[in-house]
């Protein structure tokens, strides 16, 4: 049963205009058998319909709706990284509602969000929160700010013979099968007359030999890929691999690295953003 067109089929459905009493209308519907619909829906459904008129306004907002569309971490979330905040006391939908905006935290180096349409947990971490080799010698490297990075600012490498930028990090992420992505872009981010510019004239060596990505978990999953890096002036994903969280209240620590260590070849004119993780399913959605 399609709620929306029960909505076309009965144009009275509004709370607004005179009835007869014998018309049914959307609103006279019980506010319980309303809320057993939604919960049959995903998270924009349900916003879209809550605007039909007040009673399902009203029983969009049940927490039996919310509650299984939170992630199975929520609580543990909100405490480590809102500090409670006052989250605990809202309704279910209002939590949901927050965790789907960013949450900044280890010093703005990294953001957890929650996927508006899936309840997914995703998870992004800063150039600078990663150790990258000679990042503080500017004959290779600058910091360049810019707002194509959800953190502001990129690590941009000039030329280097030896490129290497390793993270480590540890999440609980609610159990499932996840991915791991490099975002980078060959040419160096800029404007060009309030208009989005990029240089390329740095840009070499990544055609000789592939870069290679590595993530390792404690518990043992290990992942490998290598990649030529291409597509000059656009930012792209590169896949690093997938892991599995078996156990939802576990702390998952993964290590991860970007390497490029053959030293008969310099290479430069990279910009390194971030790394993104994800679950598999909603990959091609983020990268």
């Amino acid at each position: 049963h399609n709620p929306m067109g029960a909505n076309a089929s009965l144009p009275s459905g509004s709370d607004d205009g005179p009835n007869s009493p014998s018309e049914p209308r959307l609103g006279d519907l019980p506010e319980s058998c309303i809320a057993l619909v939604l919960s049959h829906l995903d998270p924009p459904e349900i916003c879209k319909l809550a605007r039909l008129n007040r009673a399902f306004r009203a029983a969009s907002a049940a927490d039996f709706i919310w509650q299984p569309k939170l992630p199975s971490n929520y609580k543990h979330i909100i405490e480590k990284l809102l500090h409670g905040e006052g989250v605990v006391a809202l309704g279910k939908k209002d939590v949901y509602a927050r965790l789907c905006t960013p949450i900044s935290f280890d010093g703005g180096t990294k953001e957890m969000w929650v996927d508006k349409r899936t309840g997914g947990v995703c998870l992004s971490i800063s150039s600078k929160g990663m150790m990258i080799t000679g990042i503080d010698d500017r004959r290779y490297w600058n910091r360049i700010p810019t707002d194509e990075s959800r953190f502001r600012t990129v690590a941009y490498l000039q030329q280097i013979w030896w490129l290497e930028v390793n993270g480590e990090f540890e999440f609980q992420f609610p159990a499932g099968t996840y991915s791991l992505l490099f975002r980078l872009q060959l040419g160096r981010v800029g404007k060009r007359l309030g208009r989005r510019g990029c240089s390329s004239e740095n840009v070499h060596g990544w055609d000789i030999k592939p870069v290679r990505f590595q993530l390792t978990t404690t518990d043992g999953q290990h992942a490998v890929s290598r990649c030529f890096l291409d597509n000059p002036g656009n930012w792209e994903y590169y896949l690093v691999g997938d892991f599995v969280v078996k156990e939802s209240n576990a702390l998952t620590k993964i290590k991860f690295s970007l390497t490029q260590i053959d030293c008969t070849h310099t290479k430069g004119g990279l910009c390194v953003d971030s790394v993104l993780l994800c679950p598999s399913r909603l990959r091609k959605a983020y990268g």
